[in-house]
């Protein structure tokens, strides 16, 4: 049985790391990041549904009738 040639092995993987990591580098380097994440404020806006004033109506049950 023949044995396999590992000497090429070594620059082979380096090579594919190296590449890899440099590929991944330029995605990442296409990407706008905001410059600081903590000053944008998220607005939340009130969705005004159908069911929610029969919800709070019939099912709270601190706004129920007292008997």
């Amino acid at each position: 049985m023949p044995q396999v040639d590992t000497s090429t092995w070594f620059i082979t993987i380096t090579s594919m790391i190296m590449t890899l990591f440099i590929l991944f580098q330029l995605k990442i380097s296409n990407y706008s990041y905001p410059a600081s994440p903590e000053s944008t404020e998220l607005k939340t806006q009130k969705h005004s549904t159908p069911w929610e004033m029969k919800w709070t109506k019939i099912y709270l049950p601190l706004s129920l009738p007292l008997r």
